[in-house]
Parts: structure tokens; C-alpha cells; sequence
């Protein structure tokens, strides 16, 4: 009898780890996909942002690389998100038709609707700008805020048009993610 309990409880240990191999701890049921994630840039993850893509320096949009875009992406999209701003998540940045096949953005994207020619993707206005493109860290002074870069790898193409707002793109991508990765970076004012 004893040796059918230990049968039974080690089974249930093996079902209760096995977990799903389709998800990741923190994903919210986001397909994972293996080796998706950001790989360097101006950005590390946990490190403060230097203070050339605040308010406090240039203003200017970090570079961010990344690599493992899954096989089917039909386009990306970032959005970068200050979730401890005073008043609820701010959103900095909202970035979207970025093509399957780039691995990365340089610094100082442009603002703008619609880029084109050697840098191809569209942008829509941050809560704090009418003026689509990045808006960079400016949390009030003596504050430390994580600043979130998410990139959503999709299967299909938003179809949005240039200047959407970030509530238009959250909607756009709801049931089209096929992985996600994320990048934290906190910014304090002195």
C-alpha cells in the first residue's frame, strides 16, 4: 500500500512540473519562443537608461537589438510603458509595421507617422506627445521608474494606419502575438 502512495505522489509531482511548454512564467498565455528576446543596444536589462534618451538629455529613442523573430512573424511591434507613473501606465513609445527580418532599430528613430527608406515602420503618438514617436523617461524628481520595452512578434500585419494610438494597436495585436519579449530599464531624476 505504501509503495501505491509513493506511485501516486511522484506522479503527481512529475503532472504538477511538467507544466505547458507553450508558455513562460510572466506571459500571460503569450506563446514562447525560444531564443526571442532583446540582445543589446543601448539598453540592459535592469541598468538605468543614460540620460541621452530623457528629457533630462537629447530626448533621443535608444538603439534596442533583438533576435529570434519566430518563423511566421508577419510583422513587429513595440511598445514601451512607464506602469509606474503617477497617474497609471504612460506610454512612451508605440512602434508598429517594423518587418519581420530587421533585428533591431538604431538610436534617434525620428518622430513621425511613417518612416521609409532604408528604416521602414510606423509610429503613433506616446500619452504625452500629439506628435507620433518616442518620448523618452522624464519621471518626476527623486522618483525611480522601470521603464518597459515589450516586442510583440505577430502573424499578421495590424493593417493600422500611420499615427495609431496605442489603445488602437493593444486591440489590433490582441490574438495575433505569437511570442513576446520584454526589456525593463529604470530612469531617476536627481
Amino acid at each position: 500500500m505504501r509503495a501505491l502512495w509513493v506511485a501516486v505522489a511522484v506522479a503527481l509531482l512529475v503532472v504538477g512540473c511538467g507544466g505547458d511548454d507553450d508558455d513562460e512564467p510572466g506571459t500571460a498565455g503569450t506563446p514562447a519562443a525560444s531564443g526571442f528576446m532583446f540582445t543589446g543596444g543601448d539598453l540592459v536589462e535592469g541598468q538605468p537608461i543614460d540620460s541621452v534618451h530623457t528629457c533630462d538629455g537629447d530626448n533621443i529613442s535608444p538603439a534596442l537589438a533583438w533576435a529570434g523573430v519566430p518563423d511566421g512573424t508577419a510583422e513587429s511591434a513595440l511598445i514601451m510603458d512607464d506602469p509606474d507613473a503617477p497617474g497609471g501606465t504612460f506610454t512612451h513609445w508605440v512602434a508598429y509595421a517594423i518587418p519581420p527580418d530587421y533585428e533591431g532599430l538604431g538610436a534617434g528613430i525620428p518622430p513621425g507617422p511613417a518612416l521609409s527608406g532604408d528604416l521602414t515602420l510606423r509610429q503613433g503618438p506616446s500619452d504625452g506627445s500629439d506628435t507620433p514617436g518616442y518620448l523618452g523617461p522624464c519621471p518626476p524628481e527623486g522618483e525611480t521608474h522601470g521603464y518597459v520595452f515589450t516586442l510583440y512578434a505577430l502573424d499578421e500585419e495590424t493593417g493600422l494606419e500611420p499615427g495609431a494610438s496605442v489603445d488602437d494597436l493593444r486591440a489590433a495585436i490582441e490574438g495575433h502575438v505569437i511570442a513576446e519579449a520584454s526589456l525593463t530599464a529604470p530612469y531617476s531624476r536627481s
